[in-house]
């Protein structure tokens, strides 16, 4: 059986080079953080998703409940690289045409869930 703290040893093993990368990184760190804290075993691949996601409908809900980071501002930071952030004016413009902030996190999240499936499979 995998542990959670092993898990976490795999995900900070694991490559991430670009700033996007390197946020998603960051969140899945912080889901089993959560997992951690709450004193419970992360589950098998396939109940992963409802477990992470701790109630919420899926990872907008989560995203726009609070659940994460909730500053635009932040989650630029996190998600962009610095030309990026002087672009968006430090998170005052939208990150793209077809999403806002929440929406991007949500996705970041999405790869984040995805991340921590792929360290479970690895270990």
């Amino acid at each position: 059986m995998k542990t959670n703290t092993q898990i976490l040893a795999a995900l900070n093993s694991m490559p991430a080079i670009s700033a996007w990368s390197r946020g998603v990184k960051i969140y899945a760190c912080e889901l089993v953080q959560e997992v951690i804290e709450n004193d419970t075993q992360l589950a098998s691949p396939e109940d992963l998703k409802m477990q992470l996601l701790n109630g919420a409908q899926n990872w907008y809900d989560y995203s726009s409940g609070g659940s994460a980071l909730i500053y635009n501002a932040e989650i630029c930071e996190r998600l962009c690289t610095p030309s990026e952030i002087k672009k968006t004016r430090n998170g005052d413009r939208a990150p793209n045409a077809n999403e806002t902030w929440i929406d991007c996190q949500a996705r970041a999240l999405s790869q984040a869930e995805r991340m921590i499936a792929r360290a479970i499979k690895i270990l």
